[in-house]
């Protein structure tokens, strides 16, 4: 699957990538909650406190 964690990884230590893009990536599936925490070193913050998703009300 690309983008790879590696190749993801990559960018981010290289400044390409914030912490809003790698988020991005975990909404998107290509990245787990977990990978978020190994990249950025910060546990992953879901900004939906209600647990509905967007655009659902």
């Amino acid at each position: 699957m690309w983008p790879t964690f590696e190749s993801i990884k990559y960018f981010y230590d290289i400044k390409c990538y914030t912490n809003d893009d790698i988020k991005t990536y975990v909404e998107l599936g290509c990245l787990t909650k977990e990978d978020y925490a190994r990249i950025t070193k910060e546990e992953y913050q879901d900004d939906k406190e209600d647990g509905i998703p967007e655009g659902h009300y």
